[in-house]
């Protein structure tokens, strides 16, 4: 009787860790967009708006912490791929990496410029499970009004490039979609 071999793709361990950060980045993301514009629709004053602050700083600097340990796993992923094969250079492959990689910038980006506001707005403004984290920045007004516009700008930038990635992905996205709902 003659065996049949079946191929399955085998994704290794590594690569669904960055996966599992890649899917907990993204609900952290739209937590932090959902919390970032509420936010800047409410009154001074206004109840919950300092708690709401808390979270989304909070978050932010989770996200930071998150995209650290994100980065290791890709380069290990990296690593295991290309000391293997180098990638083919192609005009896709270009896209992709330049799309990735400005989506990593501003992973780093929008929660330094929101950092940067915080910090030079009022010191000791940011908090974690109750601790306050050092100060980066110097109490400086001017600072605070350049950091708030930077974080405002540079966040809806960074969403108009997940909005690029998820066009780029479409044909993955549609595959989920008819997976789970038809």
């Amino acid at each position: 009787m003659a065996q049949v071999l079946t191929l399955k793709t085998r994704i290794n361990s590594a690569f669904q860790l960055l996966m599992s950060f890649h899917w907990a980045m993204y609900w952290c993301f739209l937590i932090l967009f959902t919390t970032g514009t509420i936010m800047a629709r409410l009154t001074r004053g206004a109840t919950g708006r300092s708690e709401l602050y808390d979270v989304h700083k909070g978050l932010g600097v989770f996200v930071l912490l998150l995209l650290v340990a994100r980065l290791i796993v890709l380069l290990r992923v990296w690593w295991r791929k290309y000391t293997k094969q180098l990638p083919k250079f192609s005009p896709a492959w270009w896209q992709k990496f330049f799309l990735h990689a400005l989506l990593y910038l501003f992973m780093v980006a929008v929660p330094l410029t929101g950092l940067l506001f915080s910090n030079s707005r009022r010191s000791g403004s940011v908090t974690v499970l109750g601790l306050t984290l050092p100060d980066l920045f110097p109490v400086n007004p001017a600072m605070a009004s350049l950091g708030q516009d930077l974080h405002f700008w540079l966040a809806y930038t960074f969403l108009l490039t997940i909005m690029a990635h998820l066009l780029a992905q479409r044909k993955f996205i549609q595959a989920q979609w008819r997976r789970y709902f038809t």
